[in-house]
């Protein structure tokens, strides 16, 4: 499953939620089973018009937060802190992999709204 979304978030302190894990599992003999989601990229794709002589110019600052269900995001579930992503720029996080619970979250702060397209895969496991 592909979630994708323009994150509408203004200040990179202050994220806004873009995922939420669910709990889809089927059941066995024993009673229920908790359905986890892999999250196998993340991808942050900056849509703002670049310009050719400064770079700095529609720049994007990004935090990304993995919330655990219940919790609130903060500098202890914070996993991307304050990158910076010039415009008409994509960065691709692929090489890590998160399992999130049922309920585990995914937040996105950015400095200016709706220039970051946040997308994110998911494998049921």
């Amino acid at each position: 499953m592909i979630v994708n979304q323009l994150v509408n978030s203004t200040d990179v302190d202050v994220p806004e939620l873009v995922f939420t894990s669910t709990d889809t599992g089927g059941t066995v003999a024993s009673g229920g089973v908790e359905q986890n989601n892999a999250i196998t990229t993340m991808v942050l794709c900056n849509t703002a018009a670049s310009n050719l002589t400064d770079e700095t110019i529609n720049s994007v600052t990004v935090s990304v937060y993995l919330v655990p269900k219940g919790a609130s995001y903060g500098d202890s579930n914070k996993i991307i802190s304050e990158l910076i992503v010039p415009a008409s720029e994509t960065v691709f996080f692929s090489d890590e992999k998160f399992i999130l619970s049922g309920g585990d979250e995914i937040y996105v702060g950015t400095s200016s709204a709706n220039d970051i397209a946040f997308t994110v895969s998911v494998l049921e496991v």
